[in-house]
C-alpha cells in the first residue's frame, strides 16, 4: 500500500528541488511512514560475509542516510543492510546548493553534495540508541580542511568501531577537491596502514574485528588498476566497493544538466561500474568480497552486477526513480532467476561472467 502510494507522490517529489524531496523523505520514514517487510527473506538470497550474516544482498549506499538518522526504517523496509555516511569528524556543511540535479530521462543524479555531515558525535549518538539488530556499516570521510586526512579516517574507527558492523573507507567522492588523490598507490598504503593498525590496537583491547572495506571510483585509469589492488590485497581488505560516482559524461542526454560539475550516479554509471567491477574480481581471483553499486534499478542489473562478481548490492539513485517497491521487484528476481537456473545460493552464480564482463571496454 505505502509502496504504491510513491507512485502517487512521485510527482509531488519530482516538483521540489531534490535535495528537499530528499529531506522529505527522511522525514517521512523518521515519522515511521514506510512500507514494512512482513515476511522472512527466501534462505537462498542469505550469505555470510566477513563473519556477517545477511539477510538478502540488497544495501544502501553511503548518501541516503548521511547521518544514521533512519537506519532502522531502511531495515524495516527489507534491506539486508545499510551504509550511514559518508561522516565526517567535525560538522560541515558541504559545498552551497544548488548541489544535487536529477536527470530524468537518463534515470541519473549528478550531485557535488562536497561531504555534508553533522560530524561524528550526531552519527554516534543515534547509532547507540537504535533499537533493532541489522548490519550496519559506517561510510567515513575526511574534512575538507583537514590537517591530516589520514588522522580524519582512524578518528572514524576509534569513534564508531562500538557500533558499525563494518567500516567503508571512502577515497573516492569527486566532490572534495584532492580526496580521490587518495586512491594513489603510495598515498592509499599510507593511509591503510594507519586505519589498519588502529583496528589492530582496538583488538589488542579486546574488541571484536569489524571488517575494513574501501569504495573505489570508476574513473581510475586502467595502468593504475594493478598497484591499487596489490596495496589493498597486501593491507589486508576486507572487501571491495565499486564504486562511486563517476565525473565521465558518456551518453547522457541531459545536455545542459550534464554541464553541471559533481558525480553521475544512477544508469549511465552501470556499464562503467560492472566492467571495472568484473575486472577487479578476476585481478583478485574472486577472493576479496565485491560490492556492486551503480545502476542498479531492475532484476537483469542486480543479476548483471552479481554474474559479474558482486557478491553484495547497493542502492541508492535506483530507489529514487523506483521507490521502495524495488526492494521486493529485486527479491523477486534474484529467486526467479535461482529457480531458473535450479540454483542454491547467489553464491553459485557470482562472477560467472566476469570474464565476459572484464573484456568490455570501460566506455560502450
Amino acid at each position: 500500500m505505502l509502496a504504491a502510494a510513491f507512485e502517487l507522490a512521485r510527482p509531488m517529489l519530482f516538483a521540489l528541488p531534490p535535495e528537499h524531496a530528499h529531506e522529505l523523505t527522511l522525514r517521512t520514514l523518521e515519522a515511521g511512514i514506510y512500507p514494512r517487510a512482513h515476511a522472512h527473506d527466501d534462505a537462498r538470497l542469505g550469505s555470510r560475509v566477513w563473519g556477517l550474516d545477511f539477510a538478502n544482498p540488497l544495501g544502501v549506499a553511503a548518501g541516503f542516510d548521511k547521518d544514521a538518522r533512519v537506519i532502522d526504517p531502511l531495515l524495516g523496509m527489507g534491506f539486508g543492510f545499510a551504509e550511514v555516511g559518508t561522516v565526517t569528524p567535525r560538522p560541515q556543511q558541504g559545498n552551497p546548493p544548488p548541489r544535487v540535479f536529477r536527470l530524468i530521462e537518463d534515470r541519473a543524479l549528478i550531485n557535488r553534495l562536497g561531504f555534508n555531515s553533522a560530524g561524528h558525535a550526531a552519527a554516534f549518538a543515534r547509532l547507540k540508541v537504535r533499537t533493532r539488530s541489522g548490519i550496519v556499516g559506517v561510510n567515513i570521510g575526511a574534512n575538507k580542511d583537514a590537517a591530516d586526512r589520514v588522522a580524519d579516517y582512524v578518528a572514524g574507527v576509534h569513534c564508531f568501531y562500538d557500533v558499525a558492523s563494518y567500516f567503508m573507507i571512502n577515497v573516492s567522492s569527486p566532490n572534495t577537491p584532492g580526496l580521490r588523490d587518495l586512491q594513489a598507490p603510495a598515498a592509499l598504503d599510507a593511509l591503510l596502514e594507519r586505519v589498519m593498525a588502529a583496528r589492530g590496537e582496538l583488538m589488542a583491547a579486546g574488541r571484536p574485528r569489524r571488517p575494513i572495506l574501501i569504495k573505489l571510483a570508476p574513473d581510475l585509469a586502467e595502468p593504475d588498476l594493478d598497484p591499487i589492488l596489490a596495496v589493498l590485497k597486501a593491507r589486508g581488505i576486507d572487501g571491495i566497493a565499486t564504486s562511486n560516482s563517476t565525473v565521465a559524461r558518456n551518453g547522457l542526454s541531459a545536455v545542459e544538466l550534464a554541464r553541471e560539475v559533481g558525480g553521475v550516479s544512477g544508469r549511465p554509471l552501470f556499464h562503467r561500474s560492472t566492467v571495472l567491477m568484473a575486472r577487479i574480481y578476476q585481478a583478485t581471483q574472486g577472493r576479496i568480497p565485491l560490492i556492486g553499486i551503480g545502476g542498479i534499478e531492475s532484476g537483469a542489473t542486480a543479476i548483471a552486477k552479481i554474474e559479474a562478481g558482486a557478491t553484495l548490492l547497493q542502492l541508492y539513485t535506483g530507489l529514487v526513480f523506483e521507490g521502495p517497491g524495488l526492494i521486493v521487484r529485486l527479491k523477486r528476481a534474484l529467486i526467479e532467476y535461482l529457480d531458473h537456473r535450479k540454483l542454491t545460493n547467489l553464491g553459485q552464480a557470482r562472477g560467472r561472467r566476469a570474464e565476459e564482463w572484464a573484456a568490455r571496454p570501460l566506455v560502450p
